[in-house]
């Protein structure tokens, strides 16, 4: 099973729901990725890709605060769930869907 694609996302916070895009890729048999939210655009750090389907990675964001967060969610298909952690917080819950491709889609 592949991870790679645009993957929008929903974290539940204390503070709210956060909507983010998570686009994942493969660069010369790396897992690569870059986190959209709050207007602002970081890259995701220590991506793992555990078995076929268990994916963590390493963020820092600074809007709506300066967070570190460690994402860890599971893939079945087109949809991910799991949860994100900001240090001594608690966990939050994530959930995603992978948008469909584009035919003929390019950067």
């Amino acid at each position: 099973m592949t991870v790679e694609g645009t993957w929008d996302l929903s974290v539940s916070t204390p503070i709210g729901t956060i909507a983010a895009v998570v686009e994942l890729r493969r660069e010369d048999g790396t897992l690569t990725g870059i986190a959209h939210g709050a207007g602002e655009e970081v890259p995701l750090r220590e991506l793992e890709l555990s078995g076929d389907d268990r994916l963590t990675w390493k963020q820092a964001v600074t809007r709506p605060m300066r967070l570190n967060l460690t994402f860890a969610v599971t893939v079945d298909g087109d949809t991910l769930t799991g949860t994100s952690r900001a240090g001594r917080l608690p966990a939050s819950k994530v959930t995603g869907s992978r948008r469909p491709e584009r035919a003929g889609a390019g950067r």
